[in-house]
């Protein structure tokens, strides 16, 4: 018997992380737009030129410090009252402290506008669980998990493009006093920002009008900014058929159109099972010791390190590229020390900005092309074990690029380095978050975990500039570039020994079935062993007779695995007489597997009433088992296991 194609393969949900990138795509954009004025906004408020790298270490460090703090709460608040509102409110604040640095006029005012910005933005770890939520299934992690970094890398790409070219239109000097100045002269730092807070601003409206709800206890409220994105695009598409066909009457529309009619965001079909929502009871926070298992330890201490050295990295390459660049014959000592050297490359922002877009695309790139398949060939443990062999190489080599004898060679020695440092952290986070989200004990616990994440990395993203910069100043002081660079160098080594203690957990999509929870499990099994077979056939209608199992289906599991799964919308006795007409007849063959709805040439003719339709179950396999079938677990005791034709390795 040929076998019947029942099954597809497990997807994305497409529709809903693009939305929720839209939502993000604003906060790369101004986050990488402040680096290449950095340096020169730090100097327009009257700051020494060898004290720039110092304070603007602090501008970026206190942004991390401040998400340390509410990192945590940020996510132990979206625990309690949805993914939803948690990441809206902290665009909205994003948006307004952007707006704030945009037009600081001291020092002061810029680090408190970074401090809010911090404080009010849990979007890192909130956004990590909600795509957790979103893709459950392990073999979906890796591409799932790489379009956040995507989104970043390509926010990477437009921020600083807007900060080279938009920032100090007008060359306005620092301390420079001018007659009747206009807001770009009094602000020449405002414009980048208001573009990002645009941005902001789209980001905002399609999180309300179109993004889902993932967190479980908050799926069954009423979300009348989903409402009123459903009506929106019902009347958009309206509006667009009658400019499409002004003449088409109104009352004869044709049947195909009924499908476009419905609105853009349909209620939500899970590909895995036609499973009813139920409201389910809020759950309290859980406790600490059930989120910080020791594999989750182990990951938060591995994403901190690397946030701190990449962190500090990225921060001090503006400073190091902006710093002055010296002669040759003026990098020589004449205690003929070849390490003691103190030069950067000496570019403007516009050239920096320039270099920073193009170290985006790259990132970008690396991003969509390499990383998945990499880490289904090789693992994501694998691959963040590559990364943090290259991190130290790269720090180590990178003030040498100063020594250069020209201006062009020096750019090109920069931007190989960059490229390398690039490629290992495309790598490193997405793979560090895969892991750290599948060292979660349940899903239940994600929300806590990725907000302690979001603390304790930020600690490092705050540490890292910081120290960067401070090493930085106190280097070239004695002359000795090299300081801060050799000292992520050391730290990226360190960094380095808790990973080979790493372990590739399993991920939370198991089960075939979808989402189905022990409690639903046995709420069924409880209806089932309840009702009984004679209860059952009477609930059927006496639809046709109940046949026992045979002594062969009752000894070969096999067999009875041939039995589809049931369905939340299945009743039980349509299933009991679905699953003795499905029942394999003696002497067939174990390999093949009777269509669903059909009878074999063998079996009784009156197996089946007429009356009752055939009920066709989706199943889905995982990626790369093809579609002879995977062992799973069925959610009753009517079924023991398909047999499996392929194996699954879980890349």
């Amino acid at each position: 018997m040929p076998h019947h194609k029942i099954a597809r393969e497990r997807k994305l949900p497409v529709q809903q992380l693009s939305i929720l990138a839209i939502c993000r795509f604003a906060e790369p954009i101004s986050a990488t737009s402040i680096f290449p004025y950095l340096p020169e906004m730090v100097q327009s408020f009257n700051v020494p030129e060898n004290e720039i790298g110092k304070w603007a270490g602090l501008c970026s460090g206190v942004f991390s410090a401040s998400q340390a703090v509410f990192g945590v709460p940020w996510g132990r608040f979206s625990d309690k009252h949805g993914r939803k509102i948690a990441i809206l409110l902290g665009l909205t604040t994003a948006m307004l402290t952007t707006l704030l640095w945009g037009f600081s006029t001291n020092l002061a005012m810029a680090i408190t506008a970074r401090a809010i910005a911090g404080a009010g933005n849990g979007n890192v770890g909130i956004i990590r669980t909600t795509v957790a939520e979103m893709v459950p299934f392990k073999e979906l992690q890796p591409r799932a998990f790489s379009l956040m970094p995507l989104v970043w890398n390509l926010g990477s790409v437009i921020g600083p493009s807007l900060g080279g070219v938009l920032a100090n239109v007008y060359n306005v000097r620092p301390g420079e006093h001018i007659e009747n100045p206009n807001l770009l002269q009094r602000f020449p730092y405002a414009l980048p920002n208001i573009v990002a807070a645009a941005f902001y601003t789209v980001g905002i409206t399609t999180g309300v009008l179109f993004l889902r709800e993932t967190l479980s206890t908050r799926q069954d409220q009423r979300d009348y900014g989903l409402i009123l994105g459903q009506k929106l695009s019902k009347g958009t598409r309206s509006l667009f058929r009658r400019a499409m066909n002004p003449f088409r009457s109104k009352s004869k529309l044709p049947s195909e159109d009924i499908q476009e009619r419905r609105p853009l965001l349909d209620p939500a079909q899970d590909d895995e099972a036609l499973i009813l929502k139920s409201k389910k009871p809020a759950l309290p926070p859980p406790s600490y010791r059930e989120v910080l298992n020791k594999q989750a330890i182990l990951n938060l201490i591995v994403y901190t390190f690397i946030a701190l050295h990449t962190m500090g990295y990225d921060q001090l390459l503006p400073v190091f590229m902006h710093y002055p660049s010296h002669q040759a014959q003026e990098r020589t000592t004449s205690d003929g020390n070849p390490l003691k050297f103190a030069s950067g490359l000496g570019l403007d922002h516009f050239r920096i900005g320039l270099i920073s877009t193009t170290y985006g695309i790259c990132g970008m790139v690396a991003q969509f092309l390499f990383f998945p398949p990499a880490a289904r060939r090789f693992g994501v443990l694998n691959c963040l074990k590559a990364c943090a062999i290259v991190f130290p190489i790269a720090y180590f080599i990178t003030p040498f690029a100063a020594l250069l004898p020209t201006t062009n060679t020096q750019i090109a020695g920069m931007f190989a380095i960059m490229l390398l440092k690039c490629f290992a952290s495309i790598f490193a986070f997405p793979s560090s978050t895969i892991l750290l989200t599948n060292s979660a004990s349940s899903l239940r616990v994600l929300g806590t975990l990725n907000g302690v994440a979001t603390s304790v990395s930020a600690i490092g993203r705050a540490c890292g500039p910081l120290l960067g910069g401070n090493v930085f100043s106190a280097g070239v002081k004695m002359g000795y570039v090299i300081a801060p660079w050799w000292m992520f160098s050391a730290i990226a080594v360190v960094a380095a020994i808790p990973v080979w203690w790493l372990v590739e957990g399993e991920g939370f999509g198991g089960d075939d079935d979808g989402h189905v929870s022990d409690e639903e499990e046995e709420e069924e099994e409880a209806i089932i062993d309840a009702a009984g077979v004679e209860g059952a056939a009477e609930a059927a209608g006496k639809a046709g007779p109940i046949l026992m199992p045979t002594e062969q289906q009752a000894n070969d599991p096999r067999a009875a695995g041939t039995l589809p799964s049931i369905s939340r919308t299945t009743t039980v006795s349509s299933v009991l007489s679905l699953g003795s007409a499905l029942s394999p007849m003696e002497g067939e063959n174990d390999d093949e597997m009777p269509e669903v709805g059909s009878t074999t040439p063998t079996g009784p003719s009156g197996l089946l009433s007429s009356r009752r339709t055939p009920i066709k179950r989706k199943m889905s396999f995982p990626v790369g088992t093809g579609r002879e079938g995977i062992s799973r677990r069925l959610s009753s005791n009517l079924g023991q296991s398909l047999g499996s034709a392929g194996s699954y390795h879980g890349h």
